[in-house]
């Protein structure tokens, strides 16, 4: 598995996964809407760990520099 995903784009995913977080625990966020938006927070705390997204694997993405 060839990491797809720059340093940038990895810490944009941490602080999204962080935000959303808090406000799951919080209380700002509930219901169906706060445990699919705490999938997605888990989801991204995971891809950002491992560098590898899955979805931009079969659209050829990959924000990682290019070396020369």
């Amino acid at each position: 598995m060839q990491k797809n995903m720059g340093t940038t784009d990895r810490i944009v995913r941490v602080v999204a996964a962080l935000i959303l977080g808090f406000l799951l625990l919080n209380g700002t966020l509930s219901g169906t809407l706060g445990v699919v938006l705490g999938i997605l927070a888990v989801i991204l705390l995971a891809t950002s760990a491992i560098g590898f997204c899955p979805l931009y694997f079969p659209l050829k993405l990959s924000t990682t520099k290019k070396s020369k």
